[in-house]
């Protein structure tokens, strides 16, 4: 990510770093997307809501410039219901870690 993105413009002018609530969105995006393709999860007229986050902590800044990337992985299902723990890494440093539940819902 560059520095042109919004969310460095105010987080913070002098220090600029991605905020940590998008770190969490976005790891709950990469458990959406390991439902939907890799779990084979049929989203057909369905929607995935994300339901919680807990046990989430930030252990160093993401700074324009960065490429982060998030391993995510399921540790628990039930029915429609799937628990994730997800890390968000710079590298091989983990800038931030949390565990998180999402379920699918009908939308029809």
């Amino acid at each position: 990510m560059t520095v042109n993105e919004p969310f460095f413009q105010g987080h913070f002018p002098d220090y600029p770093v991605m905020p940590g609530v998008l770190l969490i969105e976005a790891m709950a995006q990469t458990g959406a997307v390991l439902m939907s393709k890799t779990l084979e999860v049929d989203t057909t007229g369905k929607a995935i809501f994300f339901m919680s986050a807990d046990n989430c902590r930030f252990r160093a800044p993401v700074r324009p410039g960065d490429v982060v990337r998030m391993p995510v992985r399921v540790t628990k299902q039930r029915g429609d219901i799937f628990k994730f723990a997800g890390q968000a890494m710079v590298g091989e440093k983990v800038v931030a870690e949390c565990e998180f539940a999402a379920m699918v819902v009908d939308t029809q």
